[in-house]
């Protein structure tokens, strides 16, 4: 700046003021171009489309002693968490976990407008979900990209609402890393409910509330969905994962066009060639085949080797269970198996979501547990009528819930849906109370009795 001044007053006495403050001006454009970096323009871009996301839960209040009512009332918990705009119809794509049993959703612009929100779908697995605006006018919209050709170590910026209310402001923070790894598969804690498959890891902060925000490349696309972190503190240390944006993606046409996910099937299932002193896997093999399957007509064996699936490589038995988390029914996939050719397959629906349904009372639906359900859900039942849809209200009553295996009626076995659905109705019009055994989890069940009304 002094040096600017200088010579701003030697310029002005010898050819004029006007003149001399060209090339100050110049360096100050040059100095003010050079602070408009790649992040800047990409945070520019797709800030005004990241939302903060508050939700209200209803829970029911814990029991603190033996001597405390059994039922005990609920109470109202807040959430929050981030999102972003993907189009100007008000489609929001966010996690699951942040608006899990949410009773309320309301999301909040960065220009400080709130709307009323109603979840459109969500898919527990992948931990997406999509939500929608309640007449929502003049929206932005947040690029979306791809994840299938990052880089690692180029550039990502993560944003999202890590205050949320706390601060004055609805504006997203920013914050700026690489792409640190691609593929990450991460196993669950303690306190986690599944498994995170094929992530970006980036070394952007993530921190609590960031989640569902956008992960940003340097051209202002959106590459991924902000989700999980590893970390000692609670805190962010430098260890984000992302949800690539074409797995959120596909999960929310689902979602949006069959109000579920279509996921495929190939009908084998692996398991980890024996592990070295270090507990590392030496690749995946083979486990089991089911009969009929696209993977049994194609000629896999058990036993064989599972080199590659598609492009990616066999090192463990979480890479197969990637691959097909971004398979859809219908898609053709190509596999190295050890001993053979080049395998093409045609991955088919799974073999529950395809099965005769039979209603076996008015909130309840089964079909029966074939060879392929049973591979498929991983059932030790070979029998049985296996629940795909049940009320909450059922549910309550009951004491059954979705994935449950209805193997007995009173004392009378039931083999399939429809022999499940005939005894029942029998009791109905008897009129006699009841109760049904059935597998959950591996484990034998029992319900309470169970009486008509």
């Amino acid at each position: 700046m002094t040096f600017c001044k200088l010579r701003l007053t030697f310029l002005a006495a010898t050819a004029g003021l006007a003149v001399a403050s060209a090339p100050c001006e110049s360096a100050a454009q040059s100095l003010s171009d050079s602070r408009s970096t790649a992040i800047v323009r990409a945070a520019r871009t797709v800030a005004p489309a990241v939302v903060t996301i508050s939700v209200l839960r209803r829970e029911r209040v814990r029991r603190r002693s033996f001597f405390d009512d059994y039922y005990l009332p609920f109470r109202e918990t807040r959430g929050l968490g981030s999102g972003f705009i993907v189009n100007a119809a008000g489609t929001v794509l966010t996690n699951h976990h942040v608006i899990e049993d949410a009773t309320e959703v309301l999301v909040t612009l960065p220009d400080g407008r709130d709307f009323d929100a109603r979840v459109a779908g969500s898919d527990p697995t992948t931990d997406v979900a999509v939500i929608v605006l309640d007449e929502a006018p003049d929206l932005p919209v947040a690029p979306l990209g791809t994840a299938s050709d990052l880089l690692i170590g180029e550039w990502t910026v993560a944003i999202g609402n890590p205050f949320g209310g706390l601060i004055s402001n609805p504006e997203p923070s920013v914050t700026a890393g690489v792409v640190s790894a691609l593929g990450r598969h991460i196993i669950p804690g303690q306190d986690d409910d599944g498994f995170y498959l094929g992530m970006i890891q980036t070394d952007a902060a993530i921190n609590p509330g960031n989640s569902g925000g956008p992960l940003v490349n340097a051209l202002g696309e959106v590459i991924g969905i902000n989700t999980s972190i590893l970390s000692r503190s609670g805190g962010s240390e430098g260890l984000g994962f992302a949800i690539p944006i074409d797995r959120a993606l596909k999960v929310a046409r689902d979602l949006a066009e069959h109000g579920e996910v279509r996921r495929a099937w190939l009908g084998l299932e692996v398991d980890a060639v024996e592990a070295d002193a270090f507990g590392r896997s030496r690749g995946v093999r083979v486990a089991r085949v089911t009969p009929g399957s696209p993977a049994a007509v194609a000629g896999i064996r058990p036993g064989a080797r599972l080199l590659q699936a598609g492009a990616s490589r066999m090192a463990t038995p979480l890479d197969y269970a990637a691959v097909l988390l971004d398979l859809g029914a219908g898609d053709r996939i190509e596999l190295a198996v050890e001993g053979m050719d080049a395998v093409q397959l045609r991955a088919a629906p799974l073999p529950s979501a395809t099965a005769d349904r039979v209603e076996l009372l008015r909130d309840l639906q089964v079909v029966t547990v074939t060879a392929g359900i049973r591979a498929e859900r991983g059932l030790a039942s070979s029998e049985g009528a296996l629940v795909v849809e049940i009320s909450d209200a059922l549910a309550g009553v009951t004491g059954l819930a979705t994935g449950d295996v209805l193997l007995a009626v009173n004392n009378m076995r039931v083999r399939t849906a429809r022999e499940a659905a005939d005894e029942l109705r029998r009791i109905q019009r008897a009129g006699r109370s009841c109760v049904l055994r059935f597998e959950r989890n591996g484990r034998m069940v029992r319900t309470g009795l169970l009486e008509w009304r």
